[in-house]
């Protein structure tokens, strides 16, 4: 019995190093890039962790602006970003050389909203539903913070793909005169916004899903989206019409988020291009990940047990990714 269990041993202990030794991403290192949203370090761990598991050596995701991360993934100074978002992106997508350039198969997230709120309260008492209802000085004047006439708006990041979106459209909606985009940290900027709601004040920013803010500010119950007059979007998404199937037209498309990867290293590597391609992940556990951060649990360890328990939840899946990237190297 004994000399049966020590063979079964033996045989398991080889059977693993075979496989080990056999795995698709065997000596190759993998260089992931994210943007410095650190929301956006548990989808990007997600992939590293699928990556690993094929054999790849994964480094720490790298924080750098989108346009960077376009760049080097292209020249192959990098090896993939997970927070493609189309149709926002697209202009610095096709800048940084498009599909000559990336490898991108798949949809890894859906339904990924963005557009404009104000308070539930103050929408309702002046009757507000649309942005160009700011030209009104009298409502502009609402949401004026430092008294300069104009209405200030929490917006984008400098370098985000939301940027150009609200620039254009502030000139294109004739808003010019009457809001003004605040822009920075759009952390600091939207805290600060959470800081006069609590105060009772009128407030109007940008905000997008997957992300915390709409845990905090809730959409229906504590703010209202904004609609826009018409559809207006900026270079590559210039022909996008941003109205809903029921009428109603919120400024921006609904996005799709995808792994970008460099083409050239994605045909060597066709196990990792699948794995690519499979990847699956729901909005709403995005959401949900993105709120235990900003209540607290947002260090690397904690980032790191929130991927290990949603593979852990979903090992049927996550296996089902690992066979058939591992299948298309046969």
């Amino acid at each position: 019995m004994r000399k049966a269990l020590l063979a079964a041993a033996l045989t398991t202990l080889v059977a693993t190093q075979v496989s080990a030794a056999d795995l698709p991403g065997k000596g190759i290192t993998v260089k992931p890039l994210q943007s410095t949203i650190s929301e956006e370090t548990f989808q990007t761990l997600l992939v590293s962790r699928g990556l690993e598991k094929l054999g790849y050596t994964v480094e720490e995701p790298g924080e750098v602006d989108y346009n960077v991360a376009y760049t080097s993934v292209a020249s192959g100074d990098a090896t993939f970003i997970a927070t493609n978002w189309q149709p926002l992106h697209d202009d610095m997508y096709e800048a940084a050389g498009g599909d000559k350039k990336f490898y991108r198969q798949g949809t890894y997230v859906q339904g990924a909203a963005q557009g404009y709120l104000i308070d539930k309260k103050t929408a309702e008492k002046y009757h507000i539903t649309r942005i160009d209802q700011l030209k009104d000085p009298k409502i502009a004047k609402l949401f004026d913070t430092n008294n300069d006439g104009k209405a200030d708006l929490t917006g984008c990041t400098p370098g985000w793909g939301c940027e150009a979106v609200i620039n254009h459209q502030i000139k294109a909606f004739d808003l010019s005169n009457a809001v003004e985009h605040n822009q920075g940290n759009y952390a600091a900027l939207i805290a600060d916004t959470i800081t006069r709601f609590k105060q009772g004040k009128p407030i109007l920013y940008y905000t997008w899903t997957p992300y915390w803010v709409s845990d905090v500010l809730v959409p229906g119950r504590d703010t209202v989206w904004l609609q826009v007059p018409f559809s207006s979007m900026p270079g590559e998404q210039k022909d996008i019409d941003t109205k809903l199937p029921n009428g109603a037209n919120y400024g921006f498309p609904v996005n799709t988020m995808h792994i970008v990867a460099n083409k050239a290293w994605a045909e060597k590597n066709p196990a990792a291009a699948k794995l690519f391609s499979e990847m699956k992940l729901p909005i709403a556990d995005i959401n949900a990940q993105n709120s235990r951060m900003h209540q607290g649990q947002s260090s690397e360890a904690d980032i790191n047990a929130h991927v290990d328990g949603w593979i852990k939840a979903h090992q049927a899946q996550f296996d089902g990714w690992i066979k058939a990237a591992t299948a298309a190297t046969k």
